[in-house]
């Protein structure tokens, strides 16, 4: 038992090591600022199927329901709660969502980037045209 000492010692210095990182870090992370949505965007507010909220924590798997009902059963149009319809697609315009979030690299990447994910929609979907 004389190397008690050597052994608390090096647990300790094991220990400092470990933990440093964490508390050299302490309160520098950030989540960074929401990123922006271009300001044509704005002008359609209101005729999105959900509030901005909603859609920014369930788009996914909204579309992953509508490309289950779309394939699985033909189905093609959404009857939002608020009784309008919307085409379920990301190929085709005016009554979708790409009919107002047409600007793949303002929209899309930007919010993808944002939350380091990378989706697998344009692995089939042709990308939308980008609008000047």
């Amino acid at each position: 038992m004389n190397d008690k000492k050597l052994i608390i010692t090096g647990l300790l210095i094991f220990i400092v090591i470990v933990v440093s990182p964490f508390l050299l870090n302490m309160g520098k992370a950030s989540s960074g600022a929401d990123p922006v949505i271009p300001e044509g965007l704005k002008e359609k507010k209101g005729e999105c199927i959900f509030p901005k909220e909603e859609m920014k924590a369930e788009h996914m798997q909204i579309l992953d329901k509508w490309r289950e009902t779309v394939v699985r059963n033909g189905e093609r149009v959404y009857v939002a709660p608020s009784g309008k319809e919307f085409n379920m697609s990301l190929s085709s315009g005016e009554n979708s969502c790409i009919g107002c979030h047409s600007n793949k690299t303002e929209f899309c990447d930007r919010c993808h980037d944002y939350a380091s994910v990378r989706p697998y929609c344009w692995d089939c979907h042709n990308e939308p045209k980008e609008k000047n």
